[in-house]
This record gives structure tokens, C-alpha cells and sequence, in this order.
């Protein structure tokens, strides 16, 4: 009776043993599995000593490499250098697929080296679940990351030239690429090109002017019936109309493109008559030298907008959608935007810049709203949020903007975009009928006021004040943006 008890009893403790066993197998291969996820190839150690270490050794050192480089020359440059570079880029997309396939593999071998023979059923499948997600879990961001790479490098190719503007001021080698570089002007057209228009008109026109340095940015708005348009003597037009453009309601701002596309005999084979023409006429108006330009497309704010989530805006009057006036009357109108702070999507931001029929001022309250919307774009443009919606934004501006800034000088580019943002202030000044005479111009004192607009003012020294009195008032009062944004004023201010 003995003998049969204690076979039992050791049957008993050999399978415990072999329960034991099974469970510190599971365990090391959940570990190690987890090992090799957290780290490229940590978990091959104990089954594959050398290809274990050189892959850990590798992860270290090329991490290590990447924060020395970000430490010496900051996150957000070290970022920029290489998104805006192509061929950093093409260096990029094969790195990040190779290091992804040698993560994959360090997983994989793991769990094939600590899989138990003795695993069968659902424990086993279990385990390979827990392998595939691990290997999901590196593919995903790696192939996404890869994508984004391949986009921004497309879009660098697509959107922005290979050669500089003639004549354009430009940044320069050094820490600090603007340093020789006293201000830089940037032409902003909203084109209203379409299927049921002939040629370009531009819909509006804008310079930002950028103190290089502060990051200080002033926006002038032309208007579009702005007459007497002025052309310098090297503008092939110029032989057309030596006294510049004039000839009463019919030659307006807005004709100009068309002006120079009419007579692209005039010029040499490869320039963009209207463009070129534009340009010169905008450098006599404001006398600031264009150095750069951007063209948008209507259909393009309205994706780009979209593509952005939406802007913010505050509304000042009820605006009409659809709407046009004809024979002295408003038609069309389909819908309003009401006055308030809102967050517009693509189709509202489209009107609430464009709508001009039963607005106060007609154009010139137009013009105001195109500048608070640029204002506005600039100011929410929000990286993170940028990144997330990336794919779709690149494809706008692939399509529909067209920028002459060269692709060698786009992190240069960056960097005064992001001191615009973290230093300096944008300013508005439109040459409305309160400032200008658009029927007769007086350019002599347009010049004068542009210089005066973006001449840095000097600090003042605070003086003391008398303590108001208890019944005073020591809320500051607000301007009407009606009656203060002729004037400079702050874009924040004015909007």
C-alpha cells in the first residue's frame, strides 16, 4: 500500500515541477519579448549573445548620436534642418525602413527563441498574438513616419523653386541665416483663377514686410480699384503705358495681371508676364522691393483652410455668402456669417473674406478681413496639429499654391516663421480710401507712410502717472475696428 502512494505522491510533485517549469517559460517569454520591443534586440541576449549586443549597441549609440545633435543645435532646428532638406530626407525614409526591419527581426527571433515546445492551444496562440502586436507596435509609427517623409519631400520638390528670384534678398550661412538681412517683402496673391474665368485676376494682393531680425511684420493691402497704377522704366509694359497705367475706371489694380499676359510679346520666353508685372507695379505703389511671392487660389484657401481644422475669427458685421450686386442690388445671397468670435470652416473662411456686397465699406472692408485672416492663419498654425492632418495639407499646397521661395533656403524660412510667431507682432496697414485716394493716388506720400510703418519705433521710457481716482474709469477704451484699423495697428487689435 506504500509503494503505490508514493509513486503517486512523486507523480504529483514531477508534474508540479513540470507546471513550475512551464509557467517560468511563459514568463521569460512574455519578458523577453517585451524586452526586444522595448529595446531593439535586449530580449536576444540570453539565446543569441552577439547579434543580441550589436543590436543594443547600435540603439544606443545612434540615440545617444540623435540628442547630442539635438542638444547642440536644439530640437526644433535639428527638426527643421532635416524635414526641409530633400536629400536628408532621401537619406531618412531607407534609415527608418532599415531600422524598422531590424527591430521586427530582434522581436521575432526572441519569440521564436523562448516560444515553449510545450505550448500548444490557446496559451500558444496567445503568445503569438503577443509577438504580432509587438511587431505592430514598431511597424505602424515606423511606416507612418516613412510616409510623412516621402510626402514632405514630394511636396519640397512640388511647391518651391530650385533657384532664387533675381534680385531677392536671401539668408545666409551661420547661426543665424537673416543676420546680413535688414527686412525681406513677400507678395501675397489670392487668385480667383477658375473654369469660368479667363486668365488670372488676382482677388486680392498683399505685402508682408518682415523685420528679419524682431520678427516684426507689417501686412499693406492694395485695393483692387486702386487707378494710376505706376510701372518702373525696366518693366517691358512700360513701352505701353509710359505713364503708367491710366486710363480711368478701366485700368485698375485688379487688370494688371491681365495687362501683362495680354502682352507676353513684350517679355522674355520663361517669365510669367502677369507675375512680372504684378510684382512691379506693387514695388511703385508701396516702394518696397518684392522679393518673394506666393500664389493661392480660391479652391486652394478654401482646402487649405479645411486641411488646417478650420480659423478662428471674430466677425465684426453680418456677411452675406453667395452673395454679388447687380444693377445696384445684392443677389444671390445664400446664407450669412454672424457677427462673433467663431471658428470658421474652409466654405464660411472663403467668404469671410470675400464677401463685399452689402459690407459697409464695400472692398476695403473686404481688404481688412483678408488681413485678419492671414493674421489669423499664421498665428494658429499649431505643429502638432499640423502633423496630424499632414497628408491632407501637403496634397493642398501641392495643388493649388505656388511659392518661388528655393527649396535651400527653407530652413531659414522656418526659422523667421517661428520668430514671427515667438517675437514679433504683425501689424496692419491697408491703403483704404481713408488713407489714399485710389481714383488719384499721391504715391510720394504712400512711400512715406510705408516707411513710416515698418521704421522700428523706440522704446519709450515709462513715465509716472497720477493714481486715478476712485469714480474714474481704468478700463481702457475699445476702438472701433471700423473707425482705428485704417491706420497702422496691431493685426490682434484690428481683428
Amino acid at each position: 500500500m506504500l509503494e503505490p502512494e508514493y509513486q503517486e505522491r512523486t507523480r504529483r510533485g514531477e508534474r508540479g515541477l513540470a507546471a513550475r517549469r512551464r509557467a517560468r517559460e511563459v514568463r521569460r517569454f512574455y519578458v523577453l519579448t517585451f524586452a526586444s520591443l522595448l529595446i531593439p534586440g535586449l530580449g536576444l541576449i540570453r539565446s543569441r549573445r552577439r547579434l543580441g549586443i550589436a543590436i543594443v549597441t547600435s540603439f544606443v549609440v545612434g540615440t545617444l548620436g540623435l540628442l547630442i545633435y539635438a542638444l547642440t543645435k536644439g530640437v526644433t532646428r535639428s527638426v527643421l534642418e532635416v524635414g526641409l532638406s530633400r536629400s536628408a530626407l532621401a537619406w531618412l525614409i531607407p534609415l527608418i525602413l532599415l531600422s524598422c526591419a531590424i527591430w521586427i527581426t530582434g522581436i521575432v527571433l526572441t519569440a521564436r527563441d523562448n516560444m515553449p515546445r510545450t505550448a500548444k492551444g490557446a496559451p500558444r496562440v496567445a503568445m503569438v498574438v503577443f509577438a504580432s502586436i509587438a511587431c505592430l507596435l514598431v511597424f505602424a509609427p515606423a511606416a507612418q513616419s516613412a510616409r510623412y517623409a516621402v510626402i514632405q519631400r514630394g511636396l519640397i520638390n512640388d511647391v518651391f523653386t530650385s533657384v532664387r528670384p533675381s534680385g531677392a534678398v536671401g539668408p545666409t550661412a551661420g547661426n543665424d541665416p537673416w543676420a546680413g538681412t535688414e527686412r525681406v517683402n513677400v507678395l501675397l496673391i489670392g487668385s480667383d483663377a477658375g473654369p469660368d474665368r479667363i486668365g488670372i485676376r488676382p482677388d486680392s494682393v498683399m505685402v508682408a514686410s518682415i523685420n528679419t531680425q524682431t520678427g516684426d511684420t507689417v501686412l499693406f493691402g492694395i485695393p483692387r480699384n486702386l487707378q494710376n497704377i505706376p510701372f518702373s522704366p525696366e518693366n517691358p509694359i512700360s513701352k505701353l503705358w509710359p505713364n503708367g497705367y491710366n486710363c480711368g475706371s478701366e485700368c485698375l489694380m485688379e487688370y494688371v495681371w491681365t495687362l501683362g499676359s495680354e502682352n507676353a510679346n513684350l517679355f522674355p520666353k520663361g517669365e510669367e508676364p502677369g507675375l512680372v508685372v504684378t510684382k512691379d507695379a506693387v514695388s511703385q505703389i508701396l516702394g518696397l522691393k518684392v522679393d518673394y511671392t506666393t500664389i493661392v487660389d480660391l479652391k486652394g484657401f478654401r482646402a487649405l483652410v479645411d486641411a488646417m481644422g478650420g480659423v478662428e475669427v471674430n466677425v465684426h458685421e453680418r456677411l452675406c455668402i453667395g452673395c454679388k450686386v447687380e444693377n445696384g442690388q445684392v443677389v444671390g445671397t445664400t446664407g450669412y456669417i454672424e457677427p462673433g468670435r467663431q471658428r470658421l470652416d474652409g466654405y464660411h473662411a472663403l467668404w469671410y473674406a470675400r464677401s463685399r456686397a452689402d459690407s459697409a465699406d464695400g472692398d476695403f472692408s473686404r481688404m481688412r478681413r483678408q488681413r485678419c485672416m492671414v493674421g489669423a492663419l499664421v498665428n494658429q498654425v499649431d505643429p502638432i496639429n499640423m502633423l496630424a492632418r499632414y497628408p491632407a495639407l501637403a496634397k493642398v499646397l501641392q495643388e493649388n499654391v505656388d511659392v518661388d521661395i528655393p527649396q535651400q533656403d527653407l530652413q531659414a524660412w522656418a526659422t523667421l516663421v517661428l520668430r514671427i510667431q515667438d517675437e514679433g507682432s504683425i501689424k496692419s496697414l491697408p491703403l483704404t480710401n481713408k488713407v489714399v485716394d485710389v481714383t488719384n493716388p499721391d504715391y510720394d506720400a504712400i512711400h512715406k507712410k510705408i516707411q513710416a510703418a515698418i521704421k522700428p519705433k523706440a522704446k519709450k521710457t515709462p513715465t509716472k502717472t497720477s493714481t486715478p481716482s476712485p469714480t474714474s474709469s481704468t478700463t481702457p477704451s475699445q476702438p472701433s475696428p471700423t473707425t482705428h484699423d485704417d491706420e497702422l495697428s496691431d493685426i490682434a487689435t484690428t481683428c
